[in-house]
């Protein structure tokens, strides 16, 4: 037994990450980074979508193993469960996987389907179910739903399933933890950070702030993240400050949405101060922050976002909706200031504020509050605690000392 225990503490788990998060090779940077810093306490293998046609296999710090992507999301979905459960449980029988963890509860159920066929090959997998928003709710402000009620009953079962195999749960926030808790009861829950590539957004740039009054929004272009609220809410803003600028800088996740968007723009007389630009790498991302006077996340759902993070490691001034992990974040008036999601008036009232008197102490305060807790130590020490406990240890954070990365 005591031997058991020593090998616990001393050899690295050998861990699967199974979700349906989109790669290519290289990884970029801050991908690069991240599993980099998680291999310092693991052997790590990843399942997820390659981001096209072609499935991929390759070496970065981890070894990855891409399925095809499928153009429409009921098809990935197919595919991520038809084929996603036999890819893992042959890295289980072949590498002896000990952890597998799950991205999200539904495809938690892929993993616990592994985790029960594992059995029959006398092989012990312990599965981790993650929670990165509100997996009862996202889905539904994403994008029109059609079969509504069979999703729901599809997503119940699966949430249901996943957690009566899980060994441990991971929450991103206090409220993803309340969430979870109440879907999988009785399992135990470690909070670890969101990953965030803090060096990135917080070193000293020779970019400088924008000339003119510049609002940035960074996200997916889809209901949930309100933007059509942020569009209404800068048509008062260029009332009261006339030469500002909006920025959206992200994919169309929804292309009827986005169209609307731009429609919205139009309509409103917009068109020559509001600039759609696509989904930004993380260095130009900063870049942009930097220059950005004010960053604006008007989301109506969320986990603990890392673009409010970032944001405030770049030392720009955050407006966010105060929902789920939001608040977590941001001391209001503090560290950033919280409105009322879908209030277009307070929105726009902040947004004013923040444009004509920049809170620079506030964006100080923002800078020191996220420097040490969502710091690249603080990440993969959680990570070690959730793979100690899944593997029968506890929560001794001292055991693991990680080296910076």
């Amino acid at each position: 037994m005591a031997g058991g225990r020593e090998d616990l503490n001393r050899v690295k788990p050998r861990v699967c990450f199974l979700g349906s998060t989109q790669y290519a090779l290289p990884l970029d940077p801050t991908a690069a980074k991240k599993f980099r810093a998680l291999a310092t306490i693991a052997d790590i293998w990843v399942v997820a979508f390659a981001r096209d046609v072609r499935p991929l296999r390759f070496t970065d710090h981890a070894r990855f193993v891409l399925l095809p992507r499928a153009a429409w999301p009921i098809a990935r979905q197919v595919m991520f469960f038809a084929l996603a459960p036999a890819v893992v449980l042959g890295l289980v029988l072949r590498h002896r996987i000990e952890v597998i963890v799950a991205q999200s509860p539904y495809e938690g159920a892929a993993g616990a389907l592994v985790k029960q066929l594992a059995r029959c090959f006398g092989r012990r997998v312990a599965l981790v179910v993650e929670s990165h928003g509100d997996f009862e709710v996202s889905l539904f402000l994403q994008r029109r739903v059609r079969a509504a009620g069979v999703y729901r009953r599809t997503m119940r079962w699966a949430v249901t399933y996943a957690g009566r195999h899980a060994d441990v749960l991971r929450a991103v926030s206090r409220s993803t933890r309340t969430q979870l808790e109440a879907c999988m009861p009785g399992r135990p829950v470690v909070e670890v950070v969101t990953w965030t590539d803090l060096e990135c957004f917080a070193s000293r740039s020779q970019v400088e702030r924008s000339p003119e009054p510049l609002v940035l929004y960074a996200g997916g272009l889809v209901p949930r993240k309100g933007v059509h609220h942020l569009v209404d809410a800068f048509a008062r803003v260029v009332r009261a400050v006339p030469h500002a600028q909006l920025v959206l800088a992200g994919p169309a996740g929804n292309q009827g949405y986005a169209s609307g968007l731009r429609s919205q723009v139009e309509a409103a007389g917009l068109a020559d101060r509001v600039v759609f630009l696509p989904a930004l790498p993380q260095i130009e991302l900063a870049a942009w922050m930097r220059r950005a006077w004010v960053f604006a996340l008007p989301t109506l759902s969320e986990g603990l976002p890392r673009v409010v993070i970032e944001a405030m490691a770049a030392g720009t001034p955050v407006v966010a909706s105060s929902v789920s992990g939001i608040p977590e974040v941001i001391d209001h008036g503090v560290t950033g200031y919280l409105v009322p999601a879908g209030d277009v008036a307070i929105l726009a009232s902040r947004l004013i504020e923040a444009l004509r008197h920049p809170p620079h102490g506030l964006a100080m305060s923002a800078r020191a509050a996220v420097r040490d807790r969502f710091s690249t130590r603080a990440y993969v020490a959680g990570y070690a605690r959730m793979f100690d406990l899944s593997r029968g240890g506890s929560f001794h954070e001292e055991r693991h000392a990680p080296a910076p990365v």
